[in-house]
């Protein structure tokens, strides 16, 4: 009875992550401005460190503990990247000083 209602979790958690990566996915598509599309990229990183964390639980294995961490570094990483370039308002912008 736990067995199958574990199990049953696991399956319902991968159905929503796949749901999120979809909408995510769409997102990116079609988003109306680079905000919409970074903050779905951002989705995205936090969708791979709940997949990492999904495979830990599926597997037993905590080497993807070390892979779900990367992948938020690089993700939060990304995140203050695109803030710097939103705060500046343009890439090839001059400093004035």
């Amino acid at each position: 009875m736990v067995q199958a209602l574990y199990h049953g979790g696991v399956f319902v958690a991968l159905m929503l992550l796949l749901a999120a990566l979809v909408c995510a996915g769409v997102r990116i598509v079609r988003g109306p401005s680079g905000p919409d599309r970074v903050v779905a990229l951002d989705i995205l990183s936090l969708l791979g460190v709940a997949a990492a964390g999904m495979a830990v639980i599926v597997s037993g294995s905590t080497a993807f503990i070390d892979i779900a961490l990367g992948v938020a570094l690089v993700g939060f990483l990304a995140s203050v990247a695109f803030a710097g370039f939103i705060e500046r308002g343009s890439i090839d912008e001059e400093e004035e000083g």
